[in-house]
């Protein structure tokens, strides 16, 4: 197959660029659904009478973890905005690669932001010790579950396969 530009060579193949396409699109739903929810509590936050007696600390992780996941929903919706703007003009190959990159950026972000969100939380409640360790084992578990598992299928996949 081409760049991504050209139309696939036969029917079997146009299906599976449409498979694929789909897929990416089902995954980011799911994906769309939390970052929107968090940054909509987010927004809510600085409106409420508690958040006027916040540190100085927390003001920044509040900040840093809203621009996050403003980060995140922009790049989890741009691959639906570019499906849009590109339908059908034979880029279903392009859309797939280039929509695959951002969500998986968008991912990482929507992970900064959660564990933002989880420290931000875990600081008004508790002493400094719990909140790092339970900060630290949050961000392991979106690392671990998110990217290293994966990242090691991946490579014991690609091992097996090019010997």
């Amino acid at each position: 197959m081409g760049d991504g530009g050209e139309s696939p060579r036969n029917e079997e193949e146009r299906e599976l660029e449409h498979r694929r396409l789909i897929e990416l699109l089902n995954e980011l739903r799911v994906a769309l659904t939390g970052v929107q929810i968090m940054f909509a509590f987010l927004l809510t936050v600085p409106f409420t009478q508690r958040f006027a007696q916040v540190t100085k600390f927390q003001r920044y992780v509040y900040f840093v973890t809203l621009l996050c996941a403003a980060v995140a929903v922009a790049l989890l919706i741009a691959p639906t905005a570019h499906h849009r703007i590109l339908f059908r003009r034979h880029q279903k190959h392009r859309l797939v690669m280039f929509g695959s990159s951002l969500t998986i950026v968008g991912l990482g972000f929507l992970a900064l932001a959660m564990t933002g969100v989880i420290l931000l939380i875990t600081d008004v409640l508790f002493k400094t010790g719990t909140v790092i360790a339970v900060t630290a084992c949050v961000a392991t578990l979106f690392a671990t579950l998110w990217y290293l598992i994966p990242l090691l299928q991946r490579l014991r996949t690609d091992a097996t396969e090019h010997p």
